[in-house]
C-alpha cells in the first residue's frame, strides 16, 4: 500500500481505460475546457435535478472525448500542444467527502507526474457542486508536481481532481495518485477471498478471471479466487480455462454446489472467507464486466474506515457504459422497497452527456442502507457477529444484509470511483415469471425482520395491489409463484434451508399448466391475431386518472370474473403487445394477446380464465387476511430464528449437504 516513500500511503491511482473499453473514456478522462457551471442559489427556475441538468448543457460547452491514440498506457496520457484534459472524471476524481466521513484520513497528497510543458491546476467541490480552483503548478520538462490537500471542508460532499494544460508542446503524464499519512486501522493490509457466484454462465465468468488474472499485480491482497459454480455449464469446461487457471499460481479454486441461489453462492463466499482465515469476502456477480482497481480501491478504503465496514461498488449500464445506473440505495422503510437516498439523485446518469463536474445532484455524499451484491466487500468480523445471508435464495438477500449489519452498528458505503458493468434492471422484467416467488416472499421476509411499523407499513397492501395486476394482466402463472410464496411464509422460517434447491424447480414444472409462462422464439410461431370485439385499450392509451382508478379497477375484476372470454380467443390472439407496452391497464382489457418479453429473446401468449381468476383471488385474499392477522407472531418467529438460519453452522449443514465438488480436495 506504499507509494514508495515511506511516509506516504497510497489510497487511489489515476487509471485511465483498458485497451477493451474505449467506449468508456469519459469515465475517465474528459478533453475540452469545460470546469462545470457555478448555479445560482436564487435561480428558481432551475430548482428540479432536471431543469439544473437541462441548464448545464446550456450554459455549458459540450465535452468531447479524450482521443484513444492519447492514452499511452493504464496510467499515463498525453495532451497535445494547446489542449486541455480533466482527470476531474467519475474513475478518477478523487471522493474526499466520503474519506472524510467514514476514515480517519484529514490531509492526503496528490502527486502528478509529467513531462513536457504545461500546467497542473488542482480543484475541488462542494456537497452543492459549486467548483473551486484550489492551486496550480506551471511544469517543465520531467517532474512530479506535488499538492497536500486537507479533507476538513468536505463534511456533507465534494471532490477533489486535477487538469492538464498543455502549453506549446505537447504534455506526457505519467502517472498521478492520491496518499496519505496516516496508516490503516490494523497494521497490515487486509486479506480477500474474491467469490464469484456463477450458474450457466461460463463465458461471462471466464472473462473475469481472465480480466483477473492480467491485473494480478493489483490483487496482491487477494489470497484466493473462489468460483462457486452453481450450473449445469462448468466455467473449468469452457475452452481456454486451464490456461487461464494458471496463471493464477494455485490461488483459484472451484467449488462445484447444487443451485442454492445468490444467496447460497454468496453465503458460501463468505464461509470459505471465514474458514481461511482472511479479513473479507469480496462477492461479485458472473455476468459483469470489471474495473479491477475498484477491487484495490474498495479493499484500501475498508482497510482505513474508523470500524469493519462494508464497501461497495457502483454498477454501471453493461450495455451502455457510460451509463451509471445506481449510485446507492436505501430501503423505504414503510414500503420496504429500494429508494433513493434524496430527491436530487437520478438513475441512468449519462456521464457522455452531463460529466461529473456538471453533476450537482452527484457532489453531495449519499449514505447507503445496503450496496447490491454485483460487488461487495464484507468484513469476516462483520459475518462471524452476525452470520451470513439469510437462505432466501436470489432476492432481497443483500438489501436484507446491509439492515442486519446497520442494526448492529456496521455500516454500508457505496464508494465512488468503484465500479462494475452489469444488465440494469430497466433491461429485466423479474417482477414476471418465477421470480416473482422470490419477490414476494423475501420482501415480506424483509418486512417482519425489519420494518418498524404496525402490520409492515404499506407491504401487504401493496401486495394485494400486485396479485390484482398480475390476476387482470392474465400472468397466472407469476400469480400462482406469489400465491406458493405467502403459504411459505405462513409456513415459517425453519423451512427456508430446504426450500433454497427445492421450491425453484418446482415452481418450473408449473410452466406447462400456463401459457403464459411458455416462451416461443418467434412471433410468428403464433397464431395470425384476429381482432374481436371488446373493450381493449389502446396501446396509446394511459393508465386511468387517479379519482377513476378504484371505479375502474372494480369494473375490470368484476368483468373478468363473470363475462365469458371473446369467442374463438383460445384459437386466435386478439393483438400482440411489444414488452414495453404491457402494462396493467392495456392488458386487462384483452382475452388473448401475445405478448414479447424483457430480454427481446421470445413472447407469450396471455389467455383470459374467469375460473382461474376466482381461484387465484380468492386464495390471495385468504391468505394476506391471514398474514395480516398474525403478523406480530410471524414477526416474532422470524426475528427470532434468523439468527439462527443465517450462522455459519446452519449454512455448513447445507454445504455439505448440496457440494458437488471441491476442488481443493482434488489430488
Amino acid at each position: 500500500m506504499s507509494d514508495g516513500d515511506g511516509n506516504w500511503n497510497l489510497l487511489q491511482r489515476v487509471i485511465l481505460p483498458s485497451s477493451g473499453q474505449v467506449d468508456t473514456i469519459p469515465l475517465y478522462v474528459d478533453a475540452g475546457s469545460v470546469n462545470g457551471v457555478r448555479l445560482v442559489e436564487n435561480d428558481t427556475m432551475y430548482r428540479s435535478p432536471k431543469k439544473v441538468e437541462d441548464k448545464l448543457r446550456l450554459l455549458s460547452s459540450t465535452p468531447r472525448e479524450a482521443h484513444i491514440e492519447d492514452l499511452l498506457s493504464r496510467t499515463s496520457l498525453r495532451v497535445v500542444a494547446g489542449d486541455r484534459l480533466s482527470l476531474g472524471t467519475y474513475f478518477n476524481a478523487f471522493p474526499a467527502s466520503y474519506w472524510r466521513r467514514w476514515t480517519n484520513v484529514r490531509d492526503i497528497r496528490l502527486s502528478v507526474r509529467t513531462k513536457g510543458d504545461g500546467a497542473v491546476v488542482v480543484y475541488k467541490s462542494n456537497a452543492r457542486g459549486s467548483l473551486q480552483r484550489v492551486a496550480s503548478e506551471r511544469v517543465t520538462g520531467e517532474q512530479e508536481s506535488t499538492f497536500e490537500l486537507s479533507l476538513k471542508p468536505f463534511g456533507d460532499g465534494g471532490w477533489y481532481w486535477f487538469d492538464l494544460a498543455a502549453g506549446s508542446s505537447e504534455l506526457v503524464m505519467l502517472g498521478a495518485d492520491w496518499s496519505t499519512r496516516e496508516r490503516p486501522r490494523n497494521a497490515r493490509p487486509g486479506s480477500v477471498t474474491l467469490e464469484i457466484t456463477t450458474l450457466n454462465k461460463p463465458d461471462y465468468c471466464l472473462s473475469n478471471l481472465r480480466t483477473l488474472s492480467e491485473n494480478l499485480e493489483v490483487l496482491d491482497a487477494v489470497r484466493e479466487f473462489l468460483i462457486v459454480d452453481q450450473g449445469s455449464q462448468k466455467v473449468a469446461d469452457e475452452p481456454g480455462f486451464d490456461e487461464v487457471a494458471q496463471r493464477f499460481g494455485g490461488r483459484l479454486r472451484i467449488i462445484d454446489q447444487a443451485n442454492l441461489g445468490g444467496s447460497g453462492g454468496f453465503s458460501r463466499g463468505m464461509y470459505e472467507a471465514v474458514e481461511s482465515g482472511n479479513d473479507y469476502a469480496l462477492i461479485m456477480d458472473d455476468d459483469i464486466v470489471i474495473e479491477p482497481e475498484s477491487i484495490r480501491r474498495v479493499l484500501c478504503f475498508a482497510d482505513y474506515c474508523r470500524k469493519p465496514t462494508i464497501v461497495g461498488g457502483h454498477m454501471f449500464d453493461l450495455y451502455n457504459r457510460t451509463v451509471l445506473h445506481t449510485f446507492g440505495e436505501v430501503v423505504d422503510a414503510y414500503r420496504i422497497q429500494p429508494a433513493l437516498p434524496h430527491e436530487e439523485m437520478q438513475l441512468g446518469h449519462e456521464f457522455g452527456v452531463v460529466n461529473l463536474r456538471q453533476a450537482s445532484w452527484m457532489h453531495r455524499r449519499v449514505d447507503v442502507d445496503y450496496n447490491g451484491w454485483w460487488m461487495c466487500l464484507i468484513p469476516t468480523e462483520v459475518i462471524r457477529e452476525i452470520g451470513l445471508a439469510l437462505p432466501i435464495f436470489i432476492k432481497w438477500d443483500d438489501a436484507e444484509y446491509g439492515l442486519r449489519a446497520k442494526e448492529a452498528g456496521y455500516p454500508t458505503v457505496s464508494l465512488p470511483g468503484s465500479a462494475v458493468w452489469h444488465v440494469s434492471w430497466a433491461d429485466k422484467d423479474d417482477l414476471v415469471g418465477w421470480q416473482a416467488y422470490f419477490h414476494e416472499r423475501n420482501r415480506t421476509i424483509t418486512a417482519l425482520l425489519h420494518s418498524p411499523f404496525p402490520k409492515g407499513g404499506r407491504v401487504l397492501r401493496e401486495s394485494v395491489q400486485q396479485d390484482v395486476k398480475h390476476l387482470v394482466s392474465m400472468q397466472y402463472f407469476t400469480e400462482h409463484g406469489r400465491i406458493m410464496a405467502m403459504e411459505d411464509l405462513l409456513a415459517g422460517p425453519e423451512h427456508l434451508h430446504r426450500l433454497l434447491a427445492e421450491r425453484l424447480p418446482q415452481i418450473n414444472a408449473l410452466r406447462e399448466r400456463y401459457p403464459d409462462a411458455q416462451t416461443k422464439d418467434d412471433i410468428d410461431d403464433f397464431p395470425h391475431p384476429k381482432v374481436t370485439k371488446g373493450p381493449h385499450r389502446s396501446v396509446a392509451a394511459g393508465m386511468p386518472a387517479k379519482k377513476d382508478l378504484i371505479p375502474w379497477a372494480l369494473r375490470t375484476v368484476v368483468r373478468q370474473l363473470v363475462q365469458k372470454p371473446a369467442p374463438n380467443s383460445a384459437e386466435f390472439p386478439q393483438a400482440v403487445l411489444a414488452h414495453r407496452d404491457n402494462r396493467w391497464w392495456r392488458t386487462a382489457g384483452y382475452d388473448s394477446i401475445v405478448v414479447t418479453n424483457a430480454e427481446g429473446t421470445g413472447a407469450s401468449w396471455y389467455q383470459r380464465d374467469p375460473a382461474r381468476l376466482r381461484e387465484m383471488l380468492a386464495k390471495s385474499t385468504r391468505l394476506h387476511w391471514r398474514i395480516r392477522n398474525e403478523w406480530e407472531q410471524l414477526a416474532a418467529r422470524y426475528q427470532a430464528a434468523a439468527p439462527r438460519i443465517s450462522s455459519i453452522d446452519a449454512w455448513k449443514a447445507t454445504f455439505e449437504k448440496h457440494t458437488i465438488a471441491d476442488s481443493k480436495d482434488k489430488s
